[in-house]
């Protein structure tokens, strides 16, 4: 409970013996009673929350021309004690934040104490940057991948930067000097990699520059984190990673592999595009090798390449959501990984929760795949886990994501086709919709895109080259006199 504390006047007048009266000098008073208005100086006296159990010294204020002055700086520092709410540790912080202001100094302002307190951070000092950061992030509660994700942001990148930076304080140019540092790195990994001097080479192992997309989630991570300082816990007013400029990332396109880009391929070793795409004729032979030589993974990888899954939609995906008799399936959740231990969880987006129909290959290679796993589960008995996932192990247990994906470069590489990752398979499965009819509609809700502009921003380049093969194959259809080809 907060105490009332009481007013009094004082002066600087001394006794014969030269001793200070203070409160007990007779001028104070007139005649009748009443304090003269032209002598002394008001003050206040109010008892501060125990420390450690025992009574401090009373907080005291003096020096006030007028009562009213004194009455309403009293009733300031009570309303700042009473934010505590009865916490002792609150109280107590406060209480010092008040013994240590300096007379003549205003108090702190009442919605800054109580933005600081609500925020659970120290009324005494700056919250910097860094330990807001470090707070916020225990305290979210969101998917774990983005929580690892954010947490290497601040980690990384943002905390060795400005973590000493009070937040109050924070501005752009901090901003601006935190990305040059990010630049600065970068290109001393580059050089390092380049110098002839191998122990030189070896101190940057391992370590790889900072993209321009991760650059762009740097800053959207600050962004978000500022803006929770804004709207939940009232400490700053303003957001400098809103207003900083870094370089946009420029998503890298989709390209085939033609036989120009697989002959350069096979000279260089040379990739035209980190997004790689095959064509239906390199599907098709991946496909007969994989069918041959890893029947346990081959009905997975031909889902993907058809129907355009995403990984973990595949190892994700229930008995009861597959209904082969009426070549329908249900995508609703995924097995992601968090690390790498596999979490089991619904689809990101609303369009990610789809249905989806199968082509009459896809139920034969699935039906197939049933008989196999019935006799998977007859050999293994009672050793067979009580699992509901459509794809499983031999003893019933699913797969793991990152071996999914592993087995995959190991099949590409071992059928000598050019490169593609598993992610790239689901761009191939966009590519053969479009050469079969399909409109940009069709292939994104059957991909489970949020948006039909994430779609056209991704194939856009990459249908106009099907579109081109598709002209070069009708043109050569017309029958001619003459050969334009040929006289060109």
């Amino acid at each position: 409970m907060t105490a009332e504390g009481s007013l009094y006047k004082r002066c600087g007048c001394k006794d014969r013996a030269g001793k200070r009266l203070g409160t007990r000098c007779p001028d104070l008073k007139r005649a009748n009673g009443t304090w003269s208005a032209h002598h002394g100086k008001w003050g206040y006296q109010i008892e501060l929350p125990l420390l450690g159990g025992k009574r401090r010294p009373p907080l005291q204020r003096s020096g006030f021309a007028l009562r009213e002055d004194a009455a309403d700086q009293l009733s300031r520092i009570k309303t700042l004690l009473g934010l505590a709410n009865g916490e002792p540790e609150v109280a107590a912080q406060i209480a010092d934040m008040l013994k240590n202001a300096s007379a003549g100094i205003p108090l702190p302002e009442r919605d800054e104490v109580a933005r600081r307190v609500k925020a659970g951070v120290s009324p005494t000092s700056a919250v910097l940057t860094g330990d807001y950061l470090n707070s916020w992030l225990i305290s979210r509660k969101i998917d774990a991948n983005t929580k690892v994700a954010y947490g290497g942001h601040i980690r990384n990148h943002i905390n060795p930067n400005i973590s000493h930076v009070p937040l109050d304080k924070l501005r752009v140019t901090h901003l601006e000097t935190m990305f040059a540092a990010i630049e600065e790195r970068n290109a001393e990994i580059l050089a390092a990699r380049e110098s002839p001097d191998p122990m030189v080479r070896a101190s940057v192992r391992g370590k790889k520059p900072t993209g321009p997309n991760t650059m762009i989630r740097i800053k959207a991570t600050l962004r978000k984190a500022l803006n929770d300082a804004i709207r939940k816990h009232r400490l700053i007013e303003f957001n400098p990673a809103s207003h900083v400029e870094i370089e946009p990332a420029v998503a890298a396109k989709p390209r085939i592999w033609t036989a120009a880009a697989v002959k350069r391929w096979k000279a260089t070793g040379e990739k035209p595009s980190p997004v790689m795409v095959w064509t239906p004729e390199q599907a098709g032979e991946f496909l007969d090798y994989a069918e041959q030589h890893d029947i346990l993974f081959y009905p997975m990888y031909a889902l993907i390449l058809r129907r355009g899954l995403r990984r973990g939609e595949v190892t994700g995906l229930q008995d009861h959501q597959v209904d082969l008799d009426t070549a329908q399936m249900t995508i609703s959740h995924q097995l992601t990984t968090h690390g790498y231990t596999a979490v089991y969880k619904k689809v990101k987006t609303q369009a990610g929760d789809r249905y989806l129909s199968l082509d009459i290959d896809s139920v034969a290679d699935m039906r197939a795949y049933k008989a196999r796993r019935a006799r998977w589960r007859l050999v293994s008995g009672e050793a067979w886990a009580d699992s509901e996932y459509f794809f499983v192990k031999p003893d019933g247990e699913p797969w793991h994501p990152e071996l999914v994906s592993e087995r995959f470069d190991k099949l590409v590489i071992a059928c000598g086709l050019p490169p593609i990752r598993l992610h790239d398979a689901r761009h191939c499965a966009a590519t053969f919709m479009h050469a079969a009819g399909a409109d940009m509609k069709t292939i994104s809700v059957t991909l489970g895109h949020s948006t039909i502009q994430i779609t056209a921003d991704i194939y856009t380049s990459l249908l106009l080259e099907v579109d081109q093969t598709v002209a070069e194959a009708s043109a050569a259809l017309l029958a001619r006199n003459r050969n334009p080809r040929r006289e060109a």
